[in-house]
């Protein structure tokens, strides 16, 4: 039998697989999701999801889609930066609810639909702001993954650790790193950072995002170019 009574009662469809696998990704991180723990939950065979999904590239496709639906469309009647800001950082709530999602976002060599469709909006929000396609361009570089929500940070997450070790670690590394031992001795304690330990990740967002956003605002002001830039490079 290919179905249990319940999923007669509930057929399948491509919104509730992708929506079941989120959930599972949710529950258990990326790695627990597969097609036949999928078909499991389900309760369907796993040959009942290929008449849906093709195969586990287009699974995780699907699964990005819908936690890119989640975030806020454009606000109305706001000025370009708050209405940017805005948008950015209700990517990023999106993302720390589906914390699987950066990984896979980062995974993927081509953009899914809604990724498409929301960078486009991005750019749109940017233009109709008075940005230049020249400046909207590198904008969109220097925001980078930001612009999903997440960073891609110069530190890698490490485990928690104790701070009377953090604080002989940073000690031993003064006399050889001397700035870097400056830097690492004051932090605003965030236990679950992902930006280094005692990171506060919110903070550190909105303080780059922030910083982005008013040198922009700046360059758009100047009505910057990068050929006018260039020409007037030694």
């Amino acid at each position: 039998m290919e179905q249990t009574e319940g999923a007669r009662r509930n057929p399948l469809s491509p919104g509730r697989i992708l929506h079941t696998a989120v959930a599972l990704a949710d529950e258990g991180g990326i790695d627990s999701v597969s097609m036949r723990k999928l078909a499991q939950e389900l309760g369907v065979v796993p040959m009942a999801l290929y008449k849906h999904i093709a195969n586990k590239d287009e699974l995780l496709d699907g699964m990005i889609d819908v936690v890119v639906s989640e975030i806020d469309p454009p606000g109305a009647g706001l000025d370009w930066k708050t209405a940017v800001r805005q948008r950015i950082l209700s990517a990023r709530r999106a993302l720390l609810c589906h914390t699987w999602a950066s990984r896979v976002i980062e995974s993927r060599t081509t953009p899914t639909p809604a990724v498409l469709a929301y960078m486009d909006s991005m750019i749109g929000m940017l233009l109709s702001g008075g940005l230049s396609v020249d400046l909207t361009h590198h904008v969109m570089h220097a925001l980078g993954s930001r612009i999903l929500g997440f960073s891609q940070e110069l530190f890698t997450p490490s485990a928690s650790v104790d701070p009377r070790e953090a604080a002989t670690a940073v000690r031993a590394m003064s006399g050889t790193y001397p700035h870097l031992a400056k830097v690492a001795a004051r932090v605003d304690h965030d236990e679950g950072a992902v930006v280094g330990p005692g990171c506060d990740d919110q903070f550190e967002f909105e303080f780059a995002l922030d910083l982005l956003l008013d040198g922009i605002e700046a360059l758009r002001v100047r009505r910057w170019s990068s050929h006018s830039s260039q020409q007037a490079a030694p």
